[in-house]
C-alpha cells in the first residue's frame, strides 16, 4: 500500500518529505540511513513529465539509454544497466519489455504522487534485479470527497513533422482523473493517453528516426477501512500500446523499405492489506499478478517476414511484518514468493530452446533492523535469504549508517555511508532464447549454464544543510561486479555459414564516480538545483570502459515563481563523451538540451501550460550510427489542466 502523500522536488527536497524505499518502512527524508532521491507531485506538474522516463530524466547521475530495437528507455545507474536496476510500483515489481529491463516510457504518471530512486546495491531489500539500485513509483491514495481533474495538450515538432507540415499536431496528450469517497471507503479511476505520429528530419522520406506510437493506460483504485486497525486495497491496470516503425535495410545494391508494427498489452491486479497490532507491530500483504503480451510483425516491401508473439505472466506476494519497538531498535521480517513464465514463438514455431513455456520461481526472507546507537545515530543491518528453483540458495548482505555529527539551529551535517552486496539470476531469455537472425548472418542462442550475477557496493555520502536556503549532498560510489552476463562474441561458433553467439558469464567490471547535488533557494519564488556526476568504468576482463556509460553527466533545475499564478520552469540535461561501441573504439559527442515549462493560472480552477522540449533543437546525426546524442528535436506542446474539488 503506498504511502502517504509527500512534496517536494527532485535532489535535496524539503525536510518533511517521507520516503519509503530505502528501508521498506516510512521515515522523513532527510533522517533517512538510506540515500533516497524524491521526484515529487510538483516536480512532475511543474516539468509536464508524461512518462516515467521523462519522470527521471532530470534525476542527477542518472542516464537514460535505448532500448535496442524498440520504441522505448531503460535506465543505468551508477555505471550499470537496465537489466540491473529493479523497478516497482508501490513496492510491487513490474513485468520487463525486454530481457530483464522495464521499458521506463510504458509507464503512464496521472496517477503517480511521487517516484522515489535508491542508488547502489538494494538486494538485501527487495532481492534479485536491485544489484544496481531501485525505482520505486509511489501512486496516489484516494483521498476523500469528490476530486477531479483532466488536461488536455497538443504539440508539433516543426517540419520534422511525419506529415511535413509545420503545424499539424504531432503530439497529443490526455489525462483524466477523479476520486472520492468516506474514510472508510474511497476510490480512484485514472486515464492516460498519450500519442506521437513519428518524426523525421526528411519527412519525404521513407524512413522515420522517431516512431508512430500510441499510448494508453487506465488504473482504478479502491482502499477499504475496514476495521480502526485494518485496511484493504485493491488496483486494477490496463494499458495498450501500438507503435510504427518504418526503417530500411540494405540488400545489395539497393535499400529495401521495411517497416514493423508492434501491438502491447499488459494487466495488472495487485491487492493489499495491512493490520495493526497492539504494541506497534504492524503485518503488510501485498500481491501482484501480471500479463504481458507483445505481437510484432516485420514487413519487407509489404512481403510479412517476420510474425512474432510473445507472453509473460508473473504473480508476486510479499508480506512484511514490523515487529514492535524494544527499547532503541525496530526490526523487521518478511517472506516473497515469485513467479514468471515466458512463451514466444516467430512466425508459428517457439523461439525458446524448450519447446513451449519456460518458468522459474523463487521464495526468500529477510531481515532488517533500525537500530539507534545513540540520538544522533543509526545503524540499518540487513539480509536476505532467496532460494531459486533453478540456481538454489542465495545470502544478500547489507549495513548502512547514517549520523549527524554536527548541528547547530537550522544548520547540520549528516554523514551516510553503505556496503552490500547485490545480485541478479538470469532472466529466461537470456537462458533459453533462440534469436534466428539467420538471414543477417547470426543467430544468438540462450544459455541454461549462466550463473548469476553478482556485485559489491559502497556508498559513501554527506549532506551539508546551511539554513533553509543552501544544501550540499555528495556521495562516492563503487560497484564491483562479477559473472556479468553478455553475449560472449569471442566464441562464436560456425554453422551453415552462420556465426552462432551464446550468453556467458565473460565479465567482471568496476564502476566508481562522485556525484554531487548543491541546492539554492533563496526566497519562496526562487529555486536552483544544480548536480553533477563524474564516473568512470571498467570491464576488467579487458582493461576497458564499458561502451555507452559518458564520463559525465550534468543537471541543473531552476524554477520561479513569477506571480501567485505564473511559474517557469528550467531544466538542462548535460551528458559527456561516451564510448559506442568497444568494436570500432569510436566516442559519441557530447550534448546539452534545454527544457521549459510555463504555467499560467487562469482561474482558481482553471490553468494552462506552454512546454517547450528540447529548445536548441540539439538532435544526434543520424548518418553517423556512433553518435548516441538525442533522438527528437525540438517539441513544442501547449495546453490546459481543469481541476475540481479542490484538486488543484
Amino acid at each position: 500500500m503506498a504511502a502517504d502523500p509527500a512534496s517536494g522536488h527532485v535532489g535535496a527536497t524539503r525536510l518533511k518529505d517521507v520516503v519509503v524505499t530505502g528501508t521498506r518502512t516510512e521515515k522523513a527524508r532527510d533522517e533517512a540511513p538510506v540515500r533516497t532521491e524524491v521526484v515529487s507531485t510538483e516536480e512532475l506538474r511543474a516539468t509536464g513529465a508524461q512518462t516515467l522516463k521523462e519522470a527521471l530524466a532530470n534525476i542527477n547521475g542518472l542516464q537514460l539509454q535505448e532500448l535496442h530495437g524498440k520504441s522505448g528507455y531503460s535506465l543505468v545507474m551508477q555505471g550499470l544497466a537496465g537489466d540491473q536496476v529493479l523497478v516497482l510500483i508501490d513496492g510491487l515489481p513490474i513485468s520487463a519489455s525486454t530481457g530483464s529491463s522495464v521499458d521506463l516510457s510504458q509507464y503512464l504518471l496521472s496517477d503517480v504522487e511521487r517516484v522515489e530512486v535508491v542508488k547502489g546495491a538494494a538486494s538485501a531489500q527487495y532481492g534479485s534485479a536491485a544489484m544496481g539500485g531501485v525505482v520505486n513509483v509511489i501512486t496516489r491514495r484516494p483521498a476523500t470527497g469528490v476530486q477531479g481533474a483532466i488536461q488536455m495538450g497538443v504539440g508539433t515538432r516543426g517540419r520534422q513533422n511525419d506529415s511535413g507540415k509545420r503545424m499539424s499536431a504531432a503530439v497529443k496528450q490526455l489525462q483524466a482523473h477523479v476520486q472520492g469517497g468516506t474514510e472508510n471507503l474511497r476510490g480512484r479511476l485514472a486515464y492516460d493517453r498519450l500519442s506521437d505520429q513519428g518524426f523525421s528530419p526528411d519527412p519525404s522520406g521513407w524512413t522515420r528516426q522517431g516512431d508512430r506510437i500510441r499510448r494508453e493506460q487506465a488504473t482504478g483504485r479502491v482502499f477499504w477501512q475496514a476495521t480502526a486497525q485494518t485496511g484493504l486495497s485493491a488496483e486494477f491496470g490496463r494499458y495498450e500500446e501500438h507503435d510504427l516503425q518504418r526503417f530500411t535495410t540494405f540488400v545489395p545494391p539497393v535499400r529495401v523499405p521495411q517497416h514493423k508494427t508492434e501491438d502491447i498489452g499488459r494487466n495488472r491486479l495487485a491487492l493489499g492489506g495491512r493490520h495493526r497490532f497492539g504494541q506497534g507491530a504492524v503485518l503488510d500483504v501485498r500481491g501482484v499478478n501480471e500479463d504481458y503480451k507483445t505481437h510484432s510483425q516485420t514487413l519487407s516491401n509489404g512481403v510479412r517476414t517476420i510474425d512474432r508473439h510473445s507472453q509473460q505472466r508473473m504473480n508476486h506476494l510479499s508480506l512484511q511484518l514490523d515487529l514492535p519497538p524494544v527499547q532503541d531498535q525496530q526490526w523487521q521480517v518478511g517472506a516473497d514468493l515469485h513467479r514468471e513464465a515466458l512463451a514466444q514463438t516467430q512466425n508459428g514455431k517457439s523461439e525458446l530452446q524448450a519447446d513451449g513455456k519456460v518458468r522459474r520461481h523463487n521464495q526468500e526472507l529477510f531481515l532488517q533492523g533500525d537500530l539507534f546507537l545513540t540520538p544522533a545515530w543509526e545503524l540499518v543491518p540487513g539480509v536476505r535469504w532467496q532460494d531459486d528453483s533453478d540456481f538454489g540458495q542465495h545470502w544478500a548482505p547489507k549495513l548502512a549508517v547514517r549520523g549527524r555529527v554536527w548541528q547547530q539551529a537550522d544548520d547540520s551535517l549528516t554523514l551516510r555511508a553503505s556496503v552490500g552486496q547485490g545480485y541478479r539470476v538470469p532472466n529466461l531469455k537470456e537462458r533459453h532464447y533462440l534469436f534466428d537472425h539467420s538471414a543477417l548472418g547470426y543467430k544468438v542462442v540462450g544459455n541454461p549454464d549462466l550463473n548469476p550475477e553478482s556485485s559489491t557496493s559502497f556508498q559513501l555520502g554527506a549532506v551539508l544543510a546551511l539554513g533553509r536556503q543552501w544544501t550540499v549532498d555528495v556521495n562516492a560510489y563503487l560497484n564491483r561486479v562479477k559473472d556479468l552476463i553478455e553475449t560472449d562474441r569471442d566464441n562464436a561458433r560456425e554453422e551453415n555459414g552462420i556465426s552462432v553467439y551464446t550468453y556467458d558469464n565473460v565479465a567482471r567490471a568496476r564502476t566508481h564516480g562522485v556525484e554531487t547535488d548543491i541546492v539554492w533557494q533563496p526566497d519562496a519564488r526562487w529555486r536552483i538545483d544544480a548536480g553533477l556526476t563524474l564516473g568512470r568504468t571498467r570491464d576488467l576482463a579487458t582493461g576497458r570502459e564499458i561502451a555507452q556509460r559518458p564520463r559525465r553527466i550534468a543537471r541543473l533545475g531552476v524554477d520561479w515563481q513569477a506571480t501567485e499564478t505564473t511559474q517557469l520552469t528550467v531544466r538542462v540535461r548535460h551528458q559527456g563523451s561516451e564510448l559506442s561501441d568497444t568494436a570500432s573504439n569510436l566516442r559519441s559527442d557530447p550534448w546539452t538540451v534545454v527544457d521549459l515549462n510555463l504555467q499560467q493560472g487562469l482561474t482558481p480552477d482553471l490553468s494552462a501550460f506552454l512546454r517547450v522540449d528540447n529548445l536548441f533543437g540539439k538532435q544526434r546525426d543520424f548518418s553517423q550510427t556512433h553518435q548516441l546524442g538525442p533522438i527528437s528535436g525540438r517539441m513544442v506542446m501547449v495546453g490546459l489542466r481543469y481541476g475540481f474539488g479542490g484538486n488543484e
